[in-house]
């Protein structure tokens, strides 16, 4: 029997895990370029988990309006220096929350720590750094602790908990194009997968930068899903929401 688990969970703070870049430039010879992003992420967090043992179901949905009284705690940054070619990033994101439902015939209790980190190397065929066509490739990072309590109504049932913790380790390959338009204005798209001990995750992000003297303000739009098996059940965890930041140039 297949069962369907739904906890929803809502995360503020964050970054755009390299969707964007940025326009400093250097001229070819000099040392890197460096950028540091830090982020508002506001972003719905879906999970759905299927098992076969216990059979139990639940579903619920929770919009970015309801994240204040779920949110636990967050951390998110985006590094990333490149030279002529050549560059390397490193995202990382970490988030807790939890939440509690009640239904007709039980309760549910549930917390989720999720971390996603990815270290990446990136090619940059064009002669300006942050520009244009780019490839990257690297490692994708992903532990998910997700504990759910069942409280049934009726005394004369038990509490049933389930945890279905699992650290991943994947293969990243993916790519993304920005161009300038204006004085000022810039647009990044990124498209990347992953895989390995996951079945697969897929991820992309538009974002919109605007120039100023020492960085840029950037807003976007990102959708990721993952996902997550473990050995008695399955996990797809999907982000997805606008966010909005500043690139600080070095």
């Amino acid at each position: 029997m297949k069962t369907i688990l739904r906890p929803t969970a809502l995360a503020l703070a964050g970054m755009c895990a390299a969707s964007y870049s940025t326009q400093a430039a250097a001229a070819e010879g000099d040392s890197w370029s460096w950028v540091v992003a830090p982020y508002i992420f506001a972003a719905s967090i879906g999970t759905d988990h299927t098992r076969d043992v216990p059979p139990s179901e639940t579903s619920s949905d929770t919009n970015f309006s309801n994240i204040l009284d779920k949110l636990d705690g967050a951390f998110m940054l985006h590094v990333e220096g490149q030279g002529d070619h050549v560059g390397v990033f490193a995202d990382y994101l970490y988030m807790s929350l939890g939440d509690s439902r009640d239904f007709n015939v039980l309760s549910t209790d549930s917390d989720l720590d999720a971390t996603l980190f990815d270290l990446a190397m990136v090619w940059s065929p064009g002669g300006e750094r942050f520009q244009g066509f780019e490839v990257f490739g690297g490692l994708r990072y992903i532990d998910v602790d997700l504990k759910i309590k069942f409280q049934p109504t009726n005394p004369d049932f038990d509490t049933v908990s389930v945890n279905p913790g699992e650290s991943y380790n994947d293969f990243l390959l993916g790519f993304r194009y920005k161009w300038d338009f204006g004085n000022r204005w810039g647009l990044n798209v990124r498209v990347d997968g992953s895989w390995g001990d996951t079945d697969g995750t897929f991820n992309t992000a538009a974002t919109l930068s605007y120039a100023m003297k020492n960085g840029e303000w950037l807003f976007g739009y990102r959708y990721m899903t993952a996902d997550l098996p473990t050995a008695v059940s399955s996990t797809d965890l999907t982000l997805s929401g606008p966010q909005i930041g500043y690139g600080f140039n070095f």
